[in-house]
């Protein structure tokens, strides 16, 4: 293929490669993009697709697997549509997930609706011959959240934690999580098709919603959730919207022929 555009950011170091409409996202190519040495480098690929007269987010895993939703990644989306094409916010955009409404303060952080989270049913994952109940929780995309006593626990993530695989049949998500303080926590996380990333947004989301269930709360409340690549808030509303808080900025763009 003839050379293209590209543009790389991150949203609490959970990074992306956007790309424009015309190009075809094979596997092979997200894998090539994603590719921190031969490549680009990312979490994940984003197409940025004009469709039914909205944005809609292409947004794939970096071994070139389809996701519902990625909640960092919607939020990076947004910068660039407001930077690059001049979207203003509010915006809606179009998802596997649905249509996601973001707005962004006068700090600059980018925030967007996640809609209603699903608590589930209880499950158990697992790591090198340890396991650990979770709660499955649904953010558009499935989530067994974890607690343990240290991050440490879950091990080097190399590979996917055990998990139920009639329950996830395609997959989970599985965050590991401490406590810092009152609606303070910390976690880890190991992202289907991407493995461990330094941050996921959907994640958080879930995280929060299990904590916050877990404590007693429920909606109305919000939590600071620590990330490996930074921090991110989450608010559980009042009408039992789940949204999701924090930095979106764009590092470089060029143009590539991967």
């Amino acid at each position: 293929m003839a050379e293209y555009s590209f543009h790389k950011g991150h949203g609490t170091e959970n990074d992306f490669v956007i790309v424009p409409a015309e190009v075809e996202l094979s596997p092979e190519r997200v894998r090539a993009l994603c590719d921190r040495r031969a490549g680009i480098g990312g979490d994940g690929v984003i197409r940025a697709v004009r469709e039914d007269g909205r944005w809609f987010m292409d947004y794939r895993n970096s071994d070139g697997s389809t996701s519902e939703m990625c909640g960092n990644g919607i939020r990076l989306f947004a910068r660039y549509l407001h930077e690059v094409e001049g979207e203003p916010f509010p915006m809606d955009v179009g998802s596997r997930d649905g249509v996601k409404t973001l707005t962004c303060d006068d700090e600059g952080l980018v925030t967007v609706d996640m809609g209603v989270p699903r608590v589930l049913d209880q499950t158990v994952v697992g790591v090198d011959g340890r396991s650990w109940p979770a709660t499955h929780v649904d953010m558009g995309n499935p989530h067994a959240v974890a607690f343990v006593d240290d991050l440490a626990d879950a091990g080097t993530l190399l590979d996917p934690p055990d998990h139920d695989a009639g329950t996830y049949p395609e997959g989970v998500n599985v965050e590991f999580v401490v406590r810092r303080g009152e609606r303070h926590v910390a976690m880890r996380v190991h992202e289907r098709g991407s493995g461990e990333t330094r941050s996921c947004g959907t994640g958080a989301c879930a995280v929060m919603v299990a904590a916050a269930v877990a404590d007693g709360l429920g909606p109305g409340t919000a939590y600071r959730v620590d990330v490996p690549g930074g921090t991110l808030t989450v608010t559980w509303t009042t009408d039992e919207r789940v949204l999701l808080t924090g930095p979106a900025v764009i590092v470089a763009r060029g143009t590539t022929s991967l």
